[in-house]
């Protein structure tokens, strides 16, 4: 099985470096390797000093390199998903006919990005793919991105599929409207069932995990806390954490020991605040990293670990418990705060705000009617409390009822088994009886010897 290893983090902590040592590390130990970038700021030729594009780029033998371009793959290797979308809007969409461009959702582009990096996985060609990703809140938007479109489709394509097969007639011919037709509905079906494939694919934690890149600095370590905090929200394993820059004990240069006491209580900070995932120290280099020769050189910090390829331990994911009078749901979300957190369920979906991150869940069906009794978070889970409802008293009585009337046909049955086992002992206890009874039949007298016997 491959491996989908993403990174991320704020802009400027050296995720590109960090991925490409692991990139580096991995096609040296003979595993065919592929490293992506889907920032849209490209750095990956400048890393390695080649020219790259919109194909991949042979680096060593078991490594090439890939710079994505989401507008490109939308145009000319899902040409069929482009013009379902484009035809999705009808004629009256925001289509700019002379220059062929397409104008969709914002961040929809994104998508594109990801399932290449599927189709990838899916077609065995690499034994594992790093993804250097855009800043954090980039990142945070590409991920989350197939659940979202995910919702929508499962909420809205039903209806607005049977809508548009019934308004179609009536519109082109009266309103001059030309609606989506029956290929295209079904096109965006297969989009759809993309979507859930692609979704149960990133955040498997045996396939795919996250590894963040920070600095021992105040700004970059409390976006890093808030990055592993919205991960888990969104159910992304998050298997290792690398601290970049750190300077060394002994530098004889009095600023940059002033530098190494201040970051100092960061790293202390990161460590306690990621207690339970592996965390890596990378020292502070006096030169860039560019070239490959520089890269495999960051590889013996990077790497230095043995199991860096392992796979993680399974992480806890939602749980739902059985409560007296309810459920409780439990969803990991290491170091939230409770004042941060807003709850609130609409119908079957429940819906978990995080300072301007929303996620949306989709709950079960027993829920419909429950309600939300209370919230709790530690520093490690999130507790939902659900009550659900007291059945009224005619449901109660309808209950009742149907339980009474279980019981009368099994007593019912009851009786009808025990007068047929009467029956059946007394039908055979008279048999018995007339059997004995009847007396044995007397042989015949002998000849001459009877009193009507004839004279001799």
């Amino acid at each position: 099985m491959g491996r989908i290893i993403i990174f991320t983090g704020k802009g400027g902590v050296g995720k590109t470096s960090v991925a490409a040592a692991h990139a580096v590390c991995s096609a040296s130990r003979g595993r065919k390797t592929l490293l992506v970038s889907t920032d849209m700021a490209h750095n990956l030729a400048d890393l390695f000093g080649i020219d790259a594009g919109r194909q991949t780029r042979q680096v060593t033998d078991h490594l090439d390199i890939l710079e994505m371009d989401p507008d490109w793959m939308m145009q000319n290797e899902y040409p069929g998903l482009r013009s379902a979308l484009a035809r999705l809007v009808g004629d009256r969409g925001t289509i700019s006919r002379e220059s062929d461009e397409y104008f969709l959702l914002p961040g929809f582009e994104n998508l594109f990005s990801l399932l290449k990096i599927r189709s990838l996985y899916l077609s065995g060609e690499y034994d594992r793919i790093m993804v250097d990703c855009a800043p954090t809140g980039e990142t945070l938007s590409l991920l989350k991105l197939p659940e979202l479109l995910t919702w929508y489709m499962e909420k809205f394509f039903p209806v607005g599929k049977f809508m548009v097969r019934i308004l179609s007639p009536v519109s082109k011919y009266r309103y001059k409207v030309t609606l989506p037709d029956r290929k295209t509905m079904d096109d965006i079906g297969d989009l759809h069932r993309q979507l859930v494939l692609l979704q149960r694919l990133l955040q498997d934690p045996e396939v795919c995990t996250v590894r963040l890149v920070s600095l021992p600095e105040k700004m970059v370590v409390e976006e890093t806390k808030r990055n592993y905090m919205y991960l888990n929200l969104y159910g992304y394993q998050v298997d290792r954490v690398f601290i970049n820059r750190v300077l060394p004990e002994a530098t004889g240069n009095d600023f940059m020991d002033h530098w190494r006491e201040i970051q100092k209580p960061y790293i202390r900070e990161l460590e306690s605040v990621f207690s339970t995932v592996p965390i890596s120290r990378i020292p502070w280099y006096p030169r860039e990293i560019r070239g490959l020769d520089a890269v495999e050189k960051l590889c013996g910090d990077v790497c230095s670990s043995p199991d860096i390829f392992n796979l993680p331990a399974p992480a806890h994911r939602e749980v739902y418990e059985k409560t007296p009078g309810g459920y409780r749901l439990m969803i990991p979300i290491p170091g939230a705060d409770q004042s941060e957190i807003r709850v609130e369920k609409y119908g079957l979906d429940l819906d978990i705000t995080m300072g301007n991150h929303l996620r949306r869940i989709p709950l079960p069906a027993s829920l419909s009617k429950a309600r939300i009794a209370g919230t709790s978070a530690d520093k490690e889970m999130l507790s939902i409390l659900f009550s659900l409802p007291a059945p009224p008293e005619s449901e109660m009585n309808e209950e009742s009822a149907r339980e009474e009337k279980i019981r009368e046909r099994e007593a019912k049955a009851d009786k009808r088994k025990e007068r047929i086992r009467r029956f059946k002992k007394a039908n055979s206890r008279g048999l018995k009886e007339e059997k004995e009874s009847v007396p044995d039949k007397a042989e015949p007298p002998a000849a001459g010897s009877g009193k009507d016997g004839p004279e001799s």
